[in-house]
């Protein structure tokens, strides 16, 4: 499945509501953040603190343009955590860190507006 990072693409098609709850969506804070140098687009590598029942997953994010490694750590993001964990070089992603494009189509992530309890789910 293909999504589009277009802002003039047509919406997606219709949807069953029970289709959007198997997406599982959660709020976890970012512990660390580190280079990775290795993948073939731009990214960081992520270690993120999603609460007890889930813990602590990893993420390759393709935020370089628009975040610093320093200004990472502490800040909350959504992820979907029920996808399959995915190889990207040598580095194993376990969630999809979530994000809209920006004027240039760069990731500008998705975030509470105010600080919520890690592990958090999206409804």
């Amino acid at each position: 499945m293909h999504m589009s990072h277009d802002p003039a693409a047509p919406a997606a098609a219709v949807i069953a509501f029970d289709d959007f709850l198997a997406v599982d969506i959660r709020v976890g804070t970012i512990m660390s953040a580190e280079p990775f140098p290795e993948a073939r687009k731009a990214a960081f590598k992520l270690l993120i603190d999603f609460g007890p029942t889930i813990g602590h997953k990893r993420s390759s994010a393709q935020i370089t343009e628009n975040y610093a490694l320093d200004d990472l750590p502490g800040r909350q993001v959504a992820s979907v955590v029920n996808f399959p964990p995915r190889q990207i070089g040598t580095f194993m992603s376990e969630v999809l860190t979530l994000g809209f494009p920006d004027e240039n189509g760069a990731v500008v992530l998705l975030a509470p507006d105010t600080a919520v309890p890690v592990g958090g789910r999206l409804f």
